[in-house]
């Protein structure tokens, strides 16, 4: 039986991924997290360890159980970690690199290649201005990576380190010769959960929208009407990342990959909002830091290589996202 780990396992994409996976009911699941698994997951797991992923003690606890797939989810977010950049660094960096280096040990070991899942973010991208980015349109996985917050400098340093981590580290390989570790790495657009609540994240005036229409509260969003970055529904995120896992090794043609569903403005998302909630009351009150990052990233991505390497397409576009998952989901939350 597979033996996964997934790491920042109570997270917004944890909780989902943690269901699909235990659903398949195919692998034992070790799940990691800061803080103890919540009690509706831990049910769905093998192993519940509780602690820091940065910590070394934590990795040679994991690394007795010889996992074969890693789903790294454990992360100081954009917001967070623009508040304390070193913490950042320790566990964004320092914790990817200890987890890369525990997979090369258990695959030269096992004699198995050690698949890791790492979630990136358009957080890499670094827009040189709001003209250039509208004027951009579709960025691809190679221009623009000149990230301005600590976040999207971790990830996209990570990106590379994984990809040295699996094709260039001179002793990756076991004595056979066979490749120990496969990084494959994911560029998350902004991901609304209906099932969680959202957390102060930079993306997050969409779904807060929802959740204060649903109650009948006022929302003040944080970025401007014409604000547009990508974002993507949660179950389509699940789906990129256990599509990518499942994917043959000689398929892919690079590492990192881009994944899109729909990239409207705020205003088109405020539309949407209030076509469900007639009532509701939506102003705007650009925050200047919170904008400048939204600015920063770009309107799009360029996803064709997923969707040629291993058949990436999204379940959810804007309509289907909002009108047969967000808005549903969430009102049933607040109805009485």
């Amino acid at each position: 039986m597979r033996i996964t780990l997934v790491t920042g396992a109570n997270g917004e994409i944890g909780h989902s991924l943690l269901e699909t996976l235990a659903a398949s009911g195919d692998r034992k699941i070790i799940a990691l997290d800061l803080a103890p698994l919540a009690d509706d997951l831990r049910p769905m797991v093998s192993v519940a360890l509780q602690g820091d992923v940065s910590d070394p003690a934590m990795v040679d606890e994991i690394e007795k159980h010889d996992v074969q797939e890693i789903y790294h989810l454990a992360a100081l977010l954009s917001t967070s970690s623009e508040r304390n950049p070193a913490l950042a660094h320790q566990v964004n960096v320092n914790g990817t690199m200890g987890l890369l280096l525990m997979a090369r040990r258990i695959g030269a070991r096992t004699g198995r290649a050690v698949t890791f899942l790492f979630p990136s973010t358009i957080a890499v991208y670094g827009m040189p201005s709001l003209e250039k980015k509208n004027a951009a349109g579709a960025v691809t996985e190679f221009e623009y990576l000149q990230p301005t917050t600590m976040y999207g400098i971790n990830k996209v340093y990570c990106e590379q380190l994984g990809g040295y981590m699996s094709d260039r580290f001179g002793q990756l390989t076991d004595e056979a010769g066979k490749k120990v570790l496969d990084f494959r790495a994911l560029r998350f657009p902004g991901l609304i959960s209906a099932t969680t609540v959202p957390t102060g994240g930079t993306s997050d005036y969409a779904p807060e929208m929802i959740h204060a229409a649903a109650q009948g509260k006022a929302y003040a969003c944080f970025v401007r009407p014409d604000a547009r970055i990508p974002f993507m529904a949660m179950p389509d995120g699940v789906k990129a990342l256990l599509d990518l896992a499942a994917a043959p090794a000689e398929n892919l043609t690079q590492r990192v990959y881009n994944i899109g569903a729909f990239s409207p403005s705020a205003e088109e998302i405020a539309s949407k909002v209030m076509e469900a909630f007639p009532g509701a009351e939506i102003t705007y009150a650009p925050h200047p830091k919170r904008q400048a990052i939204i600015d920063s990233w770009c309107a799009d991505v360029n996803d064709e290589a997923a969707r040629r390497d291993w058949g990436w397409k999204p379940d959810y576009d804007m309509e289907r996202a909002f009108d047969e998952y967000l808005i549903p989901t969430i009102s049933g939350v607040y109805a009485v």
